[in-house]
Parts: C-alpha cells; sequence; structure tokens
C-alpha cells in the first residue's frame, strides 16, 4: 500500500489540509510549503486517488446541494435559484436529503471524495454537531459555499439573512400591536439562524422590559404530535402567549392547528408572525404575516460564489448577508 496524504503530514508535520491543498495548487499554499510537500510526494512515490484528483483532469459536470429537506418551500425556492445558475453554467444540480441526520450528513460528504461532484452548496442539519465531517469538507479540494444554515465555527463562504435582525423586528411588530405575553417557537438542534433569531427576539423583549418570563421561549422539535401537546398546554395556560414568533414556518401551522382546537381566535386571542416563505401564506386563513427570506436569490448567490471558485480554482472566505422582509397580513393585524 502507497503511501498517504495523512502520512505525508505526519511526516513533514504539516496539517492533512495543507497537504491537500499543496498538491491540489491551492491559492492559499506557499509555494515554499507546495514545493517542499510535492518533493517529497514524489521522493515517496505518492500515488493520488484516481478519483480524488478528477478536479485536475476534468470536471464531472455536477454540483451537489446537500439540504436537510425540500418540504419547505424555503428551500425550494433556493433549488430553483440554484438550478438557474448551473443551467447557465452547463451543470446538473443533485440534490442530497440529510433529513436533520448529522450522521447520514457525514455519509453523503464522504461520498464527495470520489469525485462524484464538482462543487458543494450546502445548509446543514439540526442536531448535536459533530463537524468533523464539515472539516474534512473544507480541507478538501472540493469547493463549498454554506447558505441559510452554516456553522460559524469553520471560516467558509457563506450566504445568509440578518437573522437577528429580522428577529428583533418580528418582536418588536408584536409589542406594537399591543401584545404583552411573548413567545419564540425554537427547534431543537443549536441551529445558528435559529439561535440569532432568538436573540434578536430576547432583545426586543429586554427594551420593552418583559424578559425572563418561562413562557417566553418554546422548543420544539421534529415530533409533530408532540409538538402540538406542547402546544396545547401553553396556550391552555393562564399565562397563554398573545403573540407568537415562529421560527420556521412549520411550527406556525402547528399554532393554527393548535388555535383552531382550542377555539382561539387569530389575530384576536394570539398574533402569529412567522420565519416562512411559504406561497399560499396569503391564502390562510387569517393570511399569516411573515418574515420572508429571499430564498430565489440566496440560492442563486450561492452558486453564483460557488462558479466563481470553479473558475478562479479558490474562494477567500467571506460572507453575503442578503435582507428579509416583514409582510403584514391578517394574523397580526388589530
Amino acid at each position: 500500500m502507497g503511501i498517504t496524504i495523512k502520512q505525508i503530514a505526519a511526516d513533514l508535520n504539516l496539517a492533512v489540509s495543507t497537504v491537500s491543498k499543496a498538491l491540489g495548487d491551492s491559492y492559499e499554499i506557499s509555494a515554499e510549503t507546495k514545493a517542499r510537500v510535492f518533493e517529497y510526494a514524489t521522493k515517496m512515490d505518492y500515488k493520488p486517488n484516481p478519483y480524488a484528483s478528477s478536479l485536475k483532469r476534468g470536471r464531472s459536470g455536477n454540483i451537489a446541494v446537500v439540504l436537510p429537506e425540500v418540504s419547505d418551500s424555503f428551500f425550494s425556492s433556493a433549488i430553483d435559484g440554484i438550478e438557474k445558475v448551473a443551467q447557465e453554467k452547463g451543470y446538473h444540480v443533485m440534490v442530497y436529503l440529510t433529513h436533520e441526520d448529522v450522521s447520514r450528513e457525514a455519509s453523503i460528504i464522504r461520498e464527495f471524495r470520489h469525485g462524484r461532484v464538482d462543487g458543494v452548496l450546502m445548509s446543514v442539519s439540526a442536531g448535536e454537531k459533530k463537524p468533523d465531517h464539515l472539516q474534512d469538507l473544507s480541507a478538501s479540494d472540493i469547493p463549498v459555499v454554506f447558505f441559510d444554515r452554516v456553522y460559524e465555527e469553520i471560516q467558509m463562504t457563506n450566504v445568509v439573512t440578518n437573522d437577528f435582525e429580522s428577529g428583533y423586528l418580528a418582536a418588536k411588530h408584536l409589542l406594537s400591536k399591543k401584545c404583552k405575553r411573548l413567545a419564540f417557537l425554537s427547534l431543537e438542534g443549536n441551529l445558528e439562524i435559529i439561535s440569532h433569531r432568538q436573540k434578536g427576539f430576547e432583545k426586543a423583549l429586554s427594551e420593552s422590559g418583559i424578559e425572563g418570563r418561562e413562557h417566553s421561549i418554546i422548543v420544539l422539535g421534529n415530533d409533530e404530535q408532540e409538538n402540538l401537546k406542547k402546544l396545547a398546554s401553553k396556550f391552555k395556560s393562564k399565562t397563554r402567549p398573545d403573540g407568537v414568533v415562529g421560527s420556521v414556518e412549520k411550527v406556525a401551522m402547528q399554532v393554527y392547528s393548535t388555535c383552531h382546537a382550542l377555539k382561539l381566535s387569530i389575530p384576536k386571542d394570539v398574533k402569529v408572525i412567522a420565519f416562512s416563505h411559504l406561497a399560499i401564506a396569503s391564502l390562510l386563513n387569517p393570511s399569516l404575516t411573515t418574515i420572508t427570506q429571499p430564498a430565489f436569490d440566496m440560492g442563486k448567490m450561492a452558486a453564483t460564489l460557488l462558479f466563481k471558485s470553479l473558475d478562479k480554482k479558490g474562494m477567500k472566505p467571506e460572507t453575503i448577508v442578503l435582507k428579509s422582509e416583514l409582510i403584514e397580513r391578517d394574523s397580526t393585524r388589530m
């Protein structure tokens, strides 16, 4: 068995990512380090994996889009934006679903080592973070752009929205409607976009003097029936929220279901606003007030940055922030 990149890195006292990028002639590695790595690799008769070196010999014509789900209208619209750019470039889009499973996400990413795709667009899974596979992906020769759900501990190119500001504006909107007991519907999994939205929400509460109340943050999971039970319990209590911010659109729908079951009126008894790209938001009864992300534009921007990296054979990490829009509808009107 021949020498591996890992062994070269150990022998030269370098990081595996440094050796990989040096062998890939990355702009991030100095000429001196490249020369050192190439010389040692030649001396040790290093034979690169024929699949891993596919980027040097040619391209697959495929890019991967790794998503937690597609039932969320945000991701469907983002795929449309991605495909618009990919088609113009003559590329195929391969969609991989993690179903919020970090181990499945890691397995999918391992497959990319075999030269199946030329680049990756990714929105990370919820759940306890095990970032080794994300670190490995960022250290590979495959260009990667994260969008919407990002992992901030890794220095990569990200396309996001102004989540903190949007969470703040959502809470301020409810406060302006005379709501006194606000609740933020969070999600299990420590997603950074949810954390930013919650912090913006909490800042608005703090400024208004409504902080530290037990009902302010309601953490929901992936089991809809369990969520409905938890929401019903909260909405039956004496401290029932009169204003709700849904961190994602599916929890807003669960609030609608709960209010219908308990015969609570929206917006008379409970005002609801949600982060949502739901096309039928205006058709719901009552129509849903939303913080709407520019999903198509986010997908288009992420794909544009990815192809720019493919053309230039390198990418300096940057974060692009696009603005979401608060659209008032009947669910929060007086």
